[in-house]
């Protein structure tokens, strides 16, 4: 056997055990979850979403340009991988090449070729955004900075070692490619470099083939103490990560397991294994915190963070736990609180802006909420006008201090009959606690009720025996009080056999339609733009004729509830624009991107403690349109945006209206 077989061998061998014992820890430190989360049903789902966003990179096209760049380092790393398997035979078995492949080797050679110049250029301009643009999205202090240009001169190296000992392998064969090589640009460099230089072509070789494995070794190690392991966690985050099915719902605590030490999480051992992953595969690219309409205006939440203190604490207390240590310091410390600020998680509109941005599928609003119930379960810790919010909630079955017996008010002459006299309608009409008490969003609700009384749709209410749906709870962390509403809720509408709701707000709506089958209540639910689009189509309410001038600028703001939460963008816009006299404008920031209008998470009963207001930056977006109407879908958007335009002293000359409002309008 060859000195350098010998040699190579040495430092496989080296490389490989130590990168295996960096990958056990890693495994046993995620392990060191109690919360159990199975994530193994639908494989073949989870398969296509690993091509779909791991493979061909769909979320990260979102940001066209920083998307170019990571795709074409990562195709081109994936096809690289032939010629670092190559090599690595080569190391056992010099005389071995791909050669006798025919036409696989032809491709393998040209791609190669092709995309070692597009890596190249990529990771240059990567490190140019980060050292000289300075993006401020890839601003993580210095040390975040350095483990990036690091990582990216890795990468740089392996192109140009690998570009080494093609150049020097053609040099060796008198310039002559190989039957079915083809390797334009290698070969180019190869005359150029070798021109007059051809014997040393075999050193040349020796060098380029020793740097290529030393530096793809050396990546292999560095990778688990680097915030670019996610090379390594993005697909099986990706492959783990929660179906559209479930994925924007929360998933229940078991109140009654009484093996449970902790509700909520405190500390990473509360944390699931998936949420500890999660930590492990974030690269700190901003992508989240860019969106994130806390961040935005100034506030400390910032979800990238979240995720990164969730790694930090990980790999200080995880190798305690594991190996039976102890180390005051990190033992006296937990998650919440020391690493994570509470107010921090206070701040947050639960609105998954950064979860639907993320490139590797990290959730983190879950564990944001999870550090929520562990304040408000396990510690009381929370802010002191909850107090009210919870106690009212618990008292009048409303966030707000409203009479229980008032819920039904608003139907005053309208002859709306509710389940207790007539349980036999097609539909119930969920009103929820906006639309039964606020004074504005009556007016919603009666508009609603209107349109469905000239579409003839034969619907009821439960009237005083409608209590809060529990969104409100659950998201400010109060899982047992929600979880209380949502059991008593379904057990009075299984109890009328209830099986189609229709509801005006995206909160009660996904609550309804998604977070309900949790404890046993599978209802068809609509929200009330889907109804009012179906009527238009179907010709059961028919809009006024004005004209063909367009005499309205009208915006539309999406709810993150019934947005991105439940993919309903078209059917809002489609009923506004069968309204002819409406001139439609598109906010800049719309539909998967929208932005929050601040209210959601339980928000609207916070009040903003540092930085800026949400709604105002949304409502300033809504007024750059020079939109005359603002139009929502939801009571919470509503408030918010019409607080907004009184901010900015527009109420003269703007107004603030739901769809339904819009289209009865125009009704004939």
């Amino acid at each position: 056997m060859e000195v350098k077989s010998i040699v190579f061998i040495l430092v496989f061998i080296l490389s490989m055990g130590f990168f295996f014992y960096s990958a056990r820890n890693l495994i046993c430190y995620m392990l060191v979850a109690k919360k159990a989360d199975n994530r193994f049903g639908s494989i073949g789902i989870r398969i296509i979403n690993v091509f779909k966003y791991a493979i061909f990179q769909k979320k990260l096209f979102r940001f066209k340009i920083a998307g170019i760049l990571h795709s074409l380092i990562f195709w081109g790393f994936l096809l690289f991988l032939f010629a670092v398997i190559e090599a690595l035979i080569q190391g056992f078995y010099p005389p071995f090449s791909y050669e006798s492949t025919g036409y696989f080797f032809s491709l393998v050679t040209f791609v190669q070729d092709i995309f070692g110049v597009l890596v190249i250029v990529s990771v240059l301009l990567a490190i140019f955004r980060r050292v000289v643009l300075k993006v401020s999205r890839l601003e993580v202090g210095k040390a975040g900075k350095l483990d990036a240009i690091f990582i990216l001169s890795l990468i740089f190296l392996v192109c140009v070692s690998m570009f080494g000992q093609n150049t020097a392998l053609i040099a060796k064969h008198n310039f002559v490619l190989q039957p079915n090589e083809l390797r334009p640009i290698s070969y180019f460099l190869s005359t150029f470099f070798y021109a007059d230089n051809a014997n040393s072509a075999n050193l040349f070789f020796e060098i380029f083939w020793w740097m290529h494995i030393v530096v793809v070794l050396g990546f292999l190690n560095v990778l688990p103490y680097s915030k670019h392991l996610h090379v390594l966690t993005s697909i099986p985050n990706t492959f783990f990560s929660n179906l559209y099915s479930v994925r924007n719902t929360l998933k229940p605590i078991n109140l009654e397991d009484e093996s449970l030490e902790n509700f909520g999480v405190a500390d990473i051992e509360h944390l699931s294994w998936k949420q500890i992953l999660d930590g492990y595969s974030c690269t700190e690219c901003g992508r989240c915190e860019s969106v994130c309409p806390a961040a935005t205006v100034g506030k400390s939440l910032s979800p990238r963070e979240i995720i990164v203190q969730i790694r930090k604490r990980t790999k200080d207390k995880a190798p305690l736990l594991v190996n039976g240590l102890t180390n005051e310091d990190v033992q006296n410390k937990t998650l919440v609180h020391d690493y994570i600020p509470d107010l921090n998680l206070w701040q947050c509109t639960t609105c998954m802006a950064c979860v639907q941005e993320c490139p590797v599928m990290i959730e983190h609003v879950d564990s944001i909420v999870d550090m929520r119930r562990n304040l408000v379960l396990s510690e009381s810790q929370f802010p002191s006008n909850l107090n009210n919010v919870f106690k009212s909630i618990e008292t009048n079955f409303t966030p707000w201090a409203f009479n229980p017996a008032d819920r039904a008010n608003w139907t005053e002459g309208m002859d709306i009959k509710t389940m207790s006299e007539d349980p036999n309608g097609e539909i119930l009409f969920w009103v929820g606690c906006a639309g039964s008490y606020d004074a504005r969003y009556q007016k919603v609700t009666k508009a609603f009720a209107k349109l469905m009384q000239k579409g003839n749709v034969d619907f009821r209410i439960l009237g005083t025996e409608e209590k809060c749906n529990g969104d409100t709870a659950r998201r400010l962390g109060n899982e047992y009080l929600a979880q209380s509403m949502m059991q008593e809720n379904i057990e009075k509408l299984n109890s009328y056999n209830v099986k189609k709701i229709v509801t005006a707000c995206p909160h009660c709506f996904h609550s309804l339609k998604n977070e309900y089958k949790q404890f046993g209540g599978n209802f068809e639910v609509l929200h009330h733009s889907e109804m009012i689009e179906d009527l238009l189509s179907k010709g059961k309410i028919e809009l006024t004729k004005n004209g063909e001038k367009k005499e309205e600028k009208l915006t539309y703001h999406d709810s993150c509830y019934l947005g991105r939460y439940n993919n309903i963008f078209d059917s809002p816009r489609k009923s506004l624009g069968k309204v002819n006299k409406i001139d439609y404008i598109e906010m800049e920031r719309n539909k998967t991107r929208g932005f929050c209008c601040g209210a959601g998470g339980g928000r609207m009963f916070l009040e903003d403690e540092e930085g800026g207001k949400i709604n105002i930056e949304r409502t300033k977006e809504a007024l750059d349109t020079g939109a005359e109407t603002i139009a929502a879908a939801c009571p919470f958007c509503m408030t918010m945006v019409t607080d907004g335009v009184k901010h900015f002293e527009k109420n003269e000359q703007v107004q603030v209206k739901d769809i339904a409002e819009i289209i009865l309008e125009n009704t004939k």
